[in-house]
């Protein structure tokens, strides 16, 4: 049975890029959005396995997509400086450009309300733009801060940055002024995640070698408080996302990372509950959570991945276990696009 286990045959659709995936995001519970080196930011429907429109405006690659949850809104950022603006049912040309940074864009988020924009880079400048005119709002500029990811924490003020200088910035988008900088880790923080209760926040390193290649679980509530550490990958550590809590399981934080694998984790004991190894797949840069129990996952070699996370039947030696640990997960690839 375990063998047969591994041998399911993953269904192979049509490819939604020609070369690495840098970004993946759901649009609806159907709909992803991607970017890549192919510099398209790409719809598609992953449950039906078909490719939808493709935009292409960027001249570089495209580094972040994000969407604003219920509407058909996809902005796109890239390592051409720009953002841009793209809506599902106006086209495939952008309805708004917002220019200004010097050097690529990494990070990208929608204020709660849908009216605000805000963006880092690693220009070291954090920007707030008005939607509906693009204009920027408030810009500030911290040296060293090379921005990699902002995360706009849910029903509130407060945006989220990591940096290439090992800190993570809370702002407040009303003043726009760092309110809180957390104690600074030993590597490059990659990205971060905000639980959607607003309580944690969850940031991923950088590293080699098992160096460094944690992600680490924080207390918003009380900023700076470090509650767990998730410990295993290899390489850098370069997505980390909460997962939808499903009844009867633990609060599960799920990574990605250089070393071609993604993790499962219980939130809160941090202990390993499996591991998905996507060997020759490159590095694995960016996570979507899906319903339950599908998460896709973007590669550098191999295109976008389904995957889906459940219960193994197995449980003294769960196929989606890590030789490492006696993880009780079955983590497996359904379709690669």
């Amino acid at each position: 049975d375990e063998k047969l286990g591994h041998l399911r045959r993953v269904l192979q659709y049509e490819p939604a890029h020609h070369g690495s995936i840098n970004t993946v995001t759901n649009l609806s519970p159907d709909l992803c959005v991607s970017g890549g080196s192919d510099q398209a930011v790409v719809l598609y429907d992953w449950k039906q396995g078909r490719m939808g429109q493709s935009f292409q405006g960027h001249n570089r690659e495209v580094t972040k997509v994000i969407c604003y949850p219920g509407s058909t809104w996809i902005f796109s950022a890239s390592r051409d400086k720009t953002v841009l603006m793209w809506d599902l049912n106006q086209g495939d040309e952008p309805i708004q450009e917002f220019c200004g940074h010097e050097l690529v864009v990494n990070g990208l988020a929608i204020s709660p309300d849908g009216r605000k924009l805000s963006t880092g880079s690693r220009d070291n400048w954090m920007c707030l733009w008005d939607i509906e005119s693009a204009k920027c709002e408030q810009r500030h500029n911290i040296s060293r801060n090379l921005v990699t990811h902002i995360c706009w924490v849910p029903a509130s003020s407060s945006i989220v940055q990591t940096s290439e200088d090992k800190t993570i910035r809370v702002w407040d988008s009303r003043t726009w002024q760092v309110s809180n900088t957390f104690p600074a880790k030993q590597y490059i923080q990659t990205y971060c995640d905000v639980s959607p209760n607003g309580n944690y926040l969850v940031s991923s390193s950088n590293g080699f070698g098992g160096q460094g290649c944690e992600a680490t679980l924080w207390d918003l509530r009380q900023p700076g408080c470090k509650v767990v550490e998730y410990r295993g990958h290899l390489q850098t550590t370069a997505c980390c996302v909460f997962l939808p809590v499903s009844p009867g399981s633990p609060a599960q934080v799920a990574t990605s990372s250089h070393d071609s694998s993604v993790r499962i984790w219980d939130q809160n004991t941090a202990a390993c509950l499996g591991t998905l190894s996507l060997d020759g797949a490159g590095p694995l840069v960016s996570l979507a959570p899906s319903d339950p129990p599908n998460l896709l996952c973007a590669s550098f070699n191999c295109g976008l991945h389904q995957i889906q996370v459940e219960q193994s039947s197995h449980q003294a030696q769960g196929s989606g276990a890590s030789p490492g640990g006696a993880g009780n997960l079955d983590i497996r690839v359904v379709a690669r696009f």
